[in-house]
């Protein structure tokens, strides 16, 4: 049974509201990976019309990719991401490097992330003190915030 995952004060719960298909973070990783033309997305992803056409226009209405003009010679249009989209490279990157750790294996990672101004692959994503130092996960506690409606 599906279940509305739009919990007041679970910032979890909004975000998957949003994101919580397949599809549709597939198409942000798309975006990140450079493709803008409903065309690209539809032959990259192997999705139909009607769910791509959907997802896409959901994306829009959540201000995570942005319709663009792109036709010099008529009417089209391409998607890009926006800055709340661009946001989102902490969360896809996390996701990636889950999944090669987890589910490919060291080794054996489909695709290999690097920094364009030293050719040298990024670093695992870690949550980090003010000082850099790693915080182990025993170390986090989650307390109330400011926005807090309960």
């Amino acid at each position: 049974m599906l279940r509305d995952y739009d919990e007041p004060d679970c910032a979890v719960a909004k975000a998957l509201a949003i994101f919580g298909d397949r599809w549709t973070l597939l198409i942000v990783r798309e975006a990140f990976f450079g493709t803008r033309r409903f065309a690209d997305f539809e032959a990259r992803l192997g999705i139909s019309k009607n769910v791509l056409a959907k997802r896409l226009g959901h994306l829009v209405e959540h201000g995570i990719l942005a319709r663009v003009e792109a036709g010099r010679y008529g009417a089209r249009q391409e998607y890009e991401l926006t800055s709340r989209g661009k946001d989102l490279t902490a969360v896809i990157t996390a996701l990636r490097q889950w999944g090669d750790r987890w589910i490919f294996g060291e080794g054996n990672e489909p695709l290999v992330v690097v920094d364009r101004a030293t050719g040298k692959p990024i670093e695992r994503l870690r949550i980090r003190r003010a000082d850099g130092s790693e915080v182990p996960a025993r170390d986090l506690e989650m307390r109330p915030g400011p926005g807090t409606r309960s």
